[in-house]
């Protein structure tokens, strides 16, 4: 991915890509990064000095996560573009229906991937409010939000792909995998934004 400034202003175009699927995997990496941002202002500190082996865990595994968050925007935008190339062929063209059910398929793959990757984060996202810093637990609030919105965001890419594929079998597998993430996905953020929120003291 270029800078982010640029991911934003091609976002905004009418262009294909980027489109939801890179923006739920940018959601992704913001989630991972704030999480190893708070591990990273606790790491050290005498108060949490009994965290500190899971602390750096946490650093370690979250700066994975939001280079492979990263990378799946690329991946997402090539996905989809067999995809946009079906949609131009004729629909009187022999081989159509079969090129666009295949290319459909290919498009969901990311965001399914993308779901699979919120999923990895949501254990570091509980652990951080109870071993975080308290100075920096609202930035794993946020955290937590972005994680919920990058799963939902990733989710709807999979369904409006699954919408159209004339293997129902084959969809529904698809759906149903990408429900199960999206639920736990939502349970685990609202749980942990919840937290968070009674730690504010309001």
């Amino acid at each position: 991915m270029d800078n982010t400034y640029d991911f934003i202003e091609r976002l905004s175009t009418k262009e294909p890509t980027p489109g939801g699927g890179g923006a739920s995997a940018l959601l992704g990496a913001v989630s991972a990064a704030l999480c190893r941002m708070v591990a990273n202002l606790t790491s050290g500190k005498k108060k949490y000095a009994q965290y500190q082996e899971d602390i750096e865990r946490i650093i370690k595994n979250t700066d994975f996560e939001k280079k492979v968050f990263l990378a799946l925007i690329d991946k997402d935008a090539e996905g989809f573009y067999p995809l946009s190339r079906a949609y131009s062929i004729p629909k009187d063209e022999p081989g159509r229906a079969e090129i666009l059910e295949q290319a459909l398929v290919v498009a969901s793959q990311t965001p399914l991937e993308i779901l699979k990757e919120c999923d990895k984060l949501l254990g570091m996202l509980e652990e951080l409010t109870k071993k975080g810093s308290v100075l920096a637990v609202s930035d794993v609030g946020v955290a937590a939000a972005a994680c919920r919105a990058a799963a939902d965001g990733a989710a709807l890419s999979v369904y409006a792909n699954t919408k159209l594929m004339k293997n129902r079998e084959q969809a529904d597998g698809l759906n149903e995998q990408t429900m199960a993430y999206q639920r736990r996905c939502r349970d685990v953020c609202d749980k942990v934004y919840d937290v968070v929120f009674g730690k504010m003291g309001l």
